[in-house]
C-alpha cells in the first residue's frame, strides 16, 4: 500500500507538539514540586510551634497563647507561616500540570493514529512506533493514577524518563513511514504487540514507583538529609508508593503474560512452532517470571517490602534490556522489529 506522506508529516508534527507540551508540563511540575517542599516545611514548622492552645488574631494570623497553671496568659507569639497559602499555589500548579499532560496525550495519540492512517496498517511495525505506543500508554496510565492528590508529586519523576525515552526514540530510532515486512503482515500484529505494549506501560509505572519507594524508605519523612532528602521530601509515604507499585504489578502480570501467550500463538501460525527460545521472546518470558516472583514474594511471609521492591526493579531493568539491547544488538527472529 502506498504511504500517505502528508498524514505521515502530520503525525510527526503531532509528536513534536506533544513533546513540547510534555516539556512545559515537566517545568510546571518541577515548580509544583518545589512549592510542595515549602508546603511540607510550613506544615512541620506549624506542628512544632503550635502548643495546646491557639488563638486567632484580628488580621487572621494564628498566634500562640502560653498559659501557666494559674491561668495567667503569657506573651503571644506568631506561629510559622500558614501552609494553606502554599497549598493553594501548589494546587494551581498541579492542576496546570495535569491539564498540560492531558493536552500532550491528545497530540501523542494523534501522532499514533495518523501514523497508522498514513501507512494503512496498525502503527506497531518497528521499534520507533513501539516506543511511541509504550510512552503513550505510560502517560495515560499515570495520568489516571495521579488524579489522587497524594500522588501528584510523582509527575516530575514520570515525565523525565518518558521525555528521555521519546527524545531517544525520535533521534536514534525514528523510521520513515513504510509498509511492514511480510512477517508482520498479520492480524496478530495489533493484538499481540498492543497487549505487550499495555503490559509494558503498566510495568514501567510499577518499576518507577518501587524506585521511589526505596528513596522514600532511605529518606524517611522528617528525617531527610542532603540533596536526596530534598528530592524525597514532597514524595508520598513509602506505604503509598509501595501500594502503587504493587497494584500496578498485579495488572502487569496477567496483561504482559497474555501478550507472551498471544505472541506464541502468532509464532505457531507464522513459523510453525509456539516457542523457539528466540532472544526476544525468551527475555520477555524471563521478565514475566520476575514479575511473578515479585508478587509471590509480596505474598510470602518473611520477605521485607524493600526486598521485594528490588525484584520489581529487576523486572523493569529486564524489560528495558529487552527493549533496547535485544532489539538493537542481538540478532534473532524479531530483529525486523528494530531499526529500519
Amino acid at each position: 500500500m502506498q504511504v500517505d506522506q502528508t498524514l505521515s508529516n502530520y503525525s510527526d508534527m503531532a509528536f513534536q507538539t506533544a513533546f513540547v507540551v510534555y516539556v512545559v508540563a515537566l517545568f510546571v511540575s518541577v515548580f509544583f514540586y518545589v512549592r510542595m517542599q515549602s508546603v511540607i516545611d510550613a506544615r512541620r514548622e506549624r506542628a512544632a510551634a503550635v502548643p495546646e492552645r491557639e488563638l486567632v488574631a484580628a488580621d487572621g494570623s494564628t498566634v500562640v497563647s502560653d498559659t501557666g497553671d494559674d491561668g495567667d496568659t503569657g506573651v503571644s507569639t506568631p506561629v510559622a507561616t500558614d501552609p494553606s497559602r502554599h497549598e493553594a499555589r501548589a494546587d494551581k500548579l498541579a492542576g496546570m500540570t495535569q491539564a498540560l499532560v492531558w493536552l500532550g496525550i491528545v497530540f501523542h495519540a494523534a501522532a499514533v493514529i495518523l501514523r497508522g492512517f498514513a501507512t494503512g496498517r496498525f502503527p506497531l511495525g518497528n521499534l520507533w512506533e513501539y516506543v511511541l505506543m509504550v510512552t503513550l500508554g505510560v502517560m495515560i496510565v499515570i495520568s489516571v493514577a495521579l488524579t489522587r492528590k497524594s500522588w501528584r508529586p510523582l509527575w516530575p519523576w514520570v515525565l523525565t524518563p518518558m521525555l528521555a525515552l521519546m527524545a531517544y526514540g525520535a533521534i536514534d530510532l525514528y523510521a520513515e513511514s513504510a509498509p511492514v515486512v511480510p512477517a508482520l503482515q498479520s492480524n496478530w500484529l495489533p493484538i499481540h504487540v498492543t497487549t505487550i505494549s499495555v503490559g509494558a506501560s503498566i510495568g514501567i509505572v510499577s518499576g518507577i514507583a518501587s524506585l521511589l519507594y526505596l528513596l522514600r524508605v532511605w529518606q524517611a519523612p522528617g528525617q531527610e538529609k542532603g540533596i536526596f532528602g530534598a528530592l524525597a521530601k514532597p514524595l508520598p509515604s513509602a506505604k503509598t508508593l509501595d501500594s502503587l507499585a504493587y497494584k500496578s504489578a498485579i495488572v502487569t502480570l496477567p496483561v504482559f503474560g497474555l501478550g507472551v501467550i498471544l505472541g506464541a500463538i502468532w509464532a505457531e501460525s507464522s513459523w510453525g512452532r509456539f516457542w523457539g527460545w528466540d532472544p526476544k521472546e525468551t527475555v520477555a518470558f524471563v521478565t514475566w517470571i520476575i514479575y511473578a516472583a515479585y508478587l509471590h514474594a509480596r505474598a510470602t511471609a518473611g520477605w521485607k517490602v524493600w526486598g521485594t521492591a528490588f525484584i520489581n526493579i529487576l523486572a523493569l531493568a529486564t524489560m528495558i534490556f529487552n527493549l533496547f539491547f535485544i532489539n538493537m544488538v542481538v540478532s534473532g527472529l524479531h530483529s525486523y522489529a528494530g531499526l529500519n
